[in-house]
Formats: structure tokens, C-alpha cells, sequence
């Protein structure tokens, strides 16, 4: 191996939760040497992330951290915040998951970047600066980077903005960067490029990477090492090849065999016939107007059938999220029609769009988001039964204790609140309240893409076990094909609003007729660093 850039040893770390002590890391080693790739991976609460926290003193001041980690010969753990701050963002640099929430909305991408360089390079002057920063741009392939130094980060694209963290990382030439979930929210083509600066700039560079990531296609493609943790405990470590090939820790062989695969769905892909439940005619939505009107979806049809569910694809931009909050009646329709159950949510009277929309339930994302903070789960969950039911408070508690159950919680946990349960639990109590009122249709926006991949799997059987229970109609959006594949029955690929393919799941996943399909396809990371390596191969 090459010389250690980083050595742990030893990590643990304990926070102080109610007077109580919770072990969140607990005898952690790992070594990362120049120019080399370390996985970090694990479910939700295995530390990974508050690992990578504790060597650059992030950690709340209710975290103890024990241990050493040796940095060019310096332990970081025993350093002042003065000497911490020399080397966060200098010698070592951290790319966070989501760039939109790291940086700052306020100021051009340009300035942001500066402010590194003038913070860890006091010596540069202004013209030296900012010609740094448009070579920095211009290093992680941000087209035309003279003029976008101007740019602020609502201007930009999710892989764009996450480029400009990169940039940021690596204005002062870090001997390691860590990569907390650097293209979690990115689509299949984007995190590619994006995996691909991240590639090259290490062949260049021989910067050192601890990437922290729950995708295995992922470390499959990047890393040359994997260290697994489970409750804080590493189950095992070993070159990424002998991981995927052979591993020795019955932890490790879970996480890989929950993994979704393209191609390895049991559902038969069947035309959607029978009653239709949403009816989209002709949509087209239009934002703005004259040269600066904007058309996020043109002219687009589907049909889905109860008890079925339709996927929607593409690249971000494509009018995935669009469409749906169309069905959900969130959304300006220039023209076209949306129909529910042969309601036009346009048309219908006010009372008839209410009984409508009390039929739709939804699913976003961000479960953290989505949830009111300062509400526990059970009155989350009972709000829209308080809105659109006349049940009494013991009948309301009675439901919400059936709901939790459905999605397989503890009722007892109805007084608990958001920030009390993991990723996988909030999703699944933004279910619970998604089925409150048994939709004829679930809109569900990317339900899975933050989770990490037992947890997705997980929520994945509970969506499939509660259509086949209460038989509603399901708009799936998604940029990860492999989850399409387990859950879709059909698949519409979209491209700047327009379809440019669909059919049934197999048709489309399978044997896809457009170009841009086979692009998506060929873009999804595999959990094989051999196959991996082959397309890299075949692409150079």
C-alpha cells in the first residue's frame, strides 16, 4: 500500500443523550493512503458520518471522542480548534451530500470558492485568486467557468452545484478529502460525471478520498478498499474485490444481497388495464413568459390502472416532479388535462376537487422535511384524518395505531417525534400518513433515493405489500433504475418534458429502442468492480 495519509486508531465516540451514554463509534481503524479510496459503508446509524465528523471536530460538544488519528504525523483528535481550523480546508476538505444546503445562497459560486483561498491562502492576490477559481472550475468540468463565477447556486444544476463543492474542496490542493454521500440526490448520468471528476482529479492530483457513501454500485466504481460498520462497529475490511467476491461477515452479505439489481424483478411488467385512476391528456406546463418562458413538460399523456404502478424516469430537469405535483393539483397546467378517477382537477367545483385530492396521497423525498418537527408521529399521522373524517379523538387514536402497524412500527412510538427516529422510520411514518385516508393514488417522489440500501429495500416490500392490500394506482418517481425495476409495472422515460419512450417495465429496462434510454441504462453503477472496470474500459 502507499504511504498512510490518514491512520485511525481506536475511534470511539459517545454522545450524551439525556444524561445517558450512546456509543456511536466504538474501536474504529482504518488507513487511507495517497491517492487511494477508502468506502466507508453501513446502514443508518452505523457512524459512518459521525466518524468522518469526529477527525475533523465537528461533532456537537455533547460527543466525547477517543482515540488517535494520524494526519502528516499530527493527531487530529488531541488539536485545538485554532490548529483544526488551519488544516479544515487546506489540507483536508469535505464534499457534504447536499450542495445546496452547503452552500451559500446569497453569493455567487465565484466569491464562494475565494473566500477558501483567501481564508487558507492570504498570500494570493486578488487576480491570482480568481484566476484559481476559474481554473478550479474549469478542473471539474464547469462549462464556460469565466462566466459562471458569477453564477449563484439557484442557477445551477444538482451536478453542477456538487462540482462547485468539489471545486471548493480542492482550492488548496488537500492531501485528503472526505465524501459524505457525495451523489445521493444526483440522477444516474450526473452522479457518472460526477464520479468521473471525482476519478480523474485522483489520477491527477493523488489526492486521498475517505468516501462515505450507502451504494454499493457506487463503491463498486470508486473505491480501492472498503471498511463496513455496523453500530459503530467494524464487521469487516478488505480490498473492494474480495468484498464483492468473497465476504466474510454475514453483515456484509446482507447489505450486498439488498442491493437492487437491474434485471432481477419478479414483476411480470403488465399493461396497465383495468380501471384507470389517473388519466394525464396532453399536459403541458409552462413557467414564465416570452424569451424567458420555460417549458417543464410538453405535451405528455399516461394512463395508470389501480392496483398498477407507472415510473417515471430521467435526467433531473426532465419534468418528472412536475408531473406529479400536476396530479397532486400543485402545480400550474398551462394545457392539457389531469384527470383522477374522471375528475378534471381544472374544472371540477371546489367540493368535487376536495373529495378528489382526498384520494391522493404522497410521498416526497426528504421524510426530515416533510414532517413538522415540533408534532409527534401520531399527530402527524392523524392530520389528515382530523381534516377529512369526522372520527372522534379515540377513533382517530385507534387509526393511527393501525396505521404504525401497517408500516411496521410500534404503535406505542405515536408520542415519539421525528427527530427521535432514523431515515428509514420517518419514510415510513410519511407512508403511514400518505395511506391515512386509502388513496386511489400514491404520488411518490423519489421515496428512497437518501436511504441506504437495507432500508430502502425494506420500505420498497412495505410500498408493494400495501398496493397489493388497498389496490391504489402509484406514480413512482425515481432516478434509480434498479428500484424502478422492483417496483414499476410500467416506465415512461422523459427528456426536457417530452416522453421519448415507454412501455412495460421489461420493455423499457430490458430492450430500450432510444438512444437516451440505453445512456440511462448504461450510466446505473453495478455492485461488480469487475464490470465496473470493463465499462470504464470500453468507454476510454
Amino acid at each position: 500500500m502507499t504511504a498512510p495519509v490518514l491512520e485511525v486508531t481506536g475511534l470511539e465516540v459517545v454522545f450524551d443523550v439525556g444524561g445517558e451514554d450512546v456509543v456511536a463509534v466504538s474501536g474504529l481503524d482504518l488507513t487511507v493512503g495517497r491517492g487511494e479510496i477508502v468506502a466507508l459503508v453501513g446502514e443508518s446509524g452505523s457512524g459512518k458520518s459521525v466518524s468522518a465528523l469526529a477527525l475533523v471536530g465537528l461533532l456537537p460538544e455533547r460527543a466525547r471522542v477517543r482515540g488517535t488519528a494520524l494526519f502528516g504525523g499530527v493527531d487530529l483528535l488531541a488539536l485545538d480548534e485554532n490548529r483544526l481550523n488551519a488544516i479544515r480546508g487546506s489540507r483536508i476538505a469535505v464534499v457534504f451530500q447536499d450542495p445546496m444546503n452547503a452552500l451559500d445562497p446569497v453569493f455567487p459560486i465565484g466569491r464562494q470558492i475565494d473566500e477558501v483561498l483567501r481564508v487558507h491562502r492570504p498570500g494570493m492576490d486578488r487576480a491570482a485568486r480568481r484566476a484559481r477559481v476559474i481554473e478550479l472550475l474549469t478542473m471539474v468540468e464547469i462549462p464556460d467557468a469565466a462566466a459562471r463565477v458569477r453564477s449563484y447556486p439557484h442557477q445551477l444544476s444538482g451536478g453542477q452545484a456538487q462540482r462547485v463543492m468539489i471545486a471548493m474542496a480542492l482550492a488548496c490542493d488537500p492531501e485528503l478529502i472526505i465524501a459524505d454521500e457525495p451523489t445521493t440526490a444526483l440522477d444516474v448520468t450526473v452522479q457518472r460525471e460526477v464520479l468521473d471528476v471525482m476519478r480523474r482529479l485522483r489520477e491527477r492530483t493523488g489526492t486521498a478520498m475517505l468516501l462515505i457513501t450507502h451504494d454499493m454500485g457506487v463503491v463498486a466504481d470508486m473505491a480501492d478498499s472498503v471498511v463496513v460498520l455496523r453500530r459503530g462497529e467494524v464487521q469487516e475490511r478488505a480490498d473492494v474485490q474480495r468484498i464483492f467476491d468473497a465476504p466474510s461477515a454475514s453483515y456484509t452479505r446482507e447489505l450486498l444481497s439488498a442491493v437492487p439489481r437491474l434485471g432481477t424483478s419478479e414483476r411480470t411488467g403488465v399493461a396497465a388495464e383495468g380501471e384507470t385512476v389517473l388519466d394525464v391528456e396532453g399536459l403541458t406546463v409552462v413557467y414564465g413568459r416570452g424569451a424567458r418562458a420555460l417549458t417543464a413538460v410538453d405535451d405528455v399523456s399516461l394512463r395508470i390502472a389501480r392496483g398498477h404502478t407507472t415510473a417515471l424516469v430521467g435526467e433531473s430537469g426532465s419534468g418528472k416532479s412536475t408531473i406529479g405535483m400536476c396530479a397532486l393539483g400543485l402545480a400550474p397546467i398551462t394545457s392539457g388535462r389531469v384527470l383522477i378517477d374522471g375528475v378534471d382537477l381544472r374544472t371540477a367545483r371546489r367540493t368535487e376537487s376536495l373529495a378528489v385530492k382526498r384520494s391522493v396521497g404522497v410521498v416526497f423525498q426528504n421524510s426530515t422535511a416533510a414532517l413538522d418537527p415540533r408534532m409527534s408521529i401520531g399527530a402527524s399521522i392523524a392530520e389528515p384524518l382530523r381534516a377529512h373524517t369526522s372520527l372522534s379523538g379515540r377513533e382517530r387514536d385507534a387509526r393511527v395505531a393501525a396505521l404504525l402497524s401497517d408500516v411496521e412500527l410500534p404503535a406505542s412510538w405515536a408520542g415519539r417525534f421525528p427527530h427521535e427516529l432514523s431515515g428509514g422510520q420517518r419514510q415510513r411514518v410519511a407512508i403511514a400518513r400518505a395511506i391515512a385516508l386509502e388513496p386511489r393514488l400514491l404520488v411518490a417522489d423519489e421515496p428512497t433515493s437518501a436511504l441506504d440500501v437495507s432500508v430502502q429495500a425494506t420500505v420498497l416490500d412495505l410500498v408493494r405489500r400495501l398496493q397489493e392490500e388497498l389496490r391504489f394506482a402509484c406514480l413512482f418517481i425515481s432516478h434509480d433504475l434498479a428500484v424502478v425495476d422492483q417496483l414499476s409495472d410500467r416506465v415512461v422515460v422523459l427528456q426536457r418534458g417530452r416522453i421519448v419512450e415507454e412501455g412495460t417495465r421489461r420493455e423499457v429496462l430490458t430492450s430500450p429502442r432510444e438512444e437516451y434510454t440505453r445512456a440511462l441504462i448504461a450510466a446505473v453503477p453495478v455492485p461488480d468492480p469487475r464490470e465496473q472496470a470493463r465499462r470504464r474500459s470500453a468507454a476510454a
